[in-house]
């Protein structure tokens, strides 16, 4: 390159990064990669959004439903009115309640095994309440762990097409391999956009499923602990 053609480049050269240029220009390779990675990244804040805002309302009708159900004179009357709605409190509640039910209905009462079942009712139900509020979690996991990747992925393809164009033009200067580079670098970034948020998010709701496993828990253990004592009275 002359003097005077470096000097054009160099003033029609961007003043900052566009990076819908940088897409617009990378190889087709390093596109299908952003590409994948923006819409891992939108599926990543779609799930952060929808957990947040169900966790907030699980969390809430819980622990409504609790404070009211310790302080009901009947249990039937009370799980016929609020035990209809998405509540988890309820539905481990309602769990005992059918479980009590078929243990009693007979006249030979077992109360060890009645215990036992009802235990083992309520835990179940404490089981399908966190695997279904932590269904998609796996999905922040996957992207945390594999989005870096195929970030680096696009951004060796890119360099190697970089180096590529070094050998067809016989020219190695800067203005030669920066734009091939910086599109490279470009899916990296990317990479990481997408699989920051995602970790940050799967560690955070983890830890909020287990709380929400563990209140589940403590009601269970504490009714389990009333329907006990009425099993000794019968």
């Amino acid at each position: 390159m002359t003097d005077l053609s470096l000097l054009s480049a160099a003033a029609a050269a961007p003043k900052h990064l566009d990076p819908v240029a940088l897409f617009l220009q990378a190889d087709i390779v390093v596109q299908v990669v952003m590409a994948g990675l923006v819409l891992a990244s939108v599926w990543v804040w779609t799930i952060i959004a929808g957990f947040s805002l169900r966790y907030r309302k699980l969390s809430a009708a819980s622990r409504s439903y609790e404070q009211d159900f310790w302080n009901a004179s009947d249990i039937d009357a009370f799980q016929a009115q609020r035990g209809g709605g998405d509540v988890p409190s309820a539905r481990v509640a309602a769990a005992a309640i059918a479980e009590w039910r078929r243990s009693t209905k007979g006249k030979n009462l077992d109360r060890d095994g009645a215990r036992q079942r009802l235990a083992q009712a309520m835990d179940s139900a404490i089981a399908v309440e966190a695997e279904q509020l932590s269904e998609r979690l796996n999905f922040l996991a996957t992207v945390g762990s594999v989005a870096p990747f195929v970030g680096l992925f696009g951004t060796v393809w890119g360099i190697m097409n970089s180096f590529f164009q070094i050998g067809q033009q016989q020219n190695s200067s800067l203005a030669v391999v920066a734009p091939g580079i910086s599109e490279a670098l470009f899916a990296t970034a990317i990479g990481l956009f997408a699989a920051i948020p995602a970790v940050i998010a799967y560690n955070r709701f983890s830890h909020r499923v287990d709380q929400l496993e563990a209140r589940l828990q403590r009601f269970a253990d504490r009714f389990h602990a009333s329907l006990s004592r009425e099993l000794d009275a019968l």
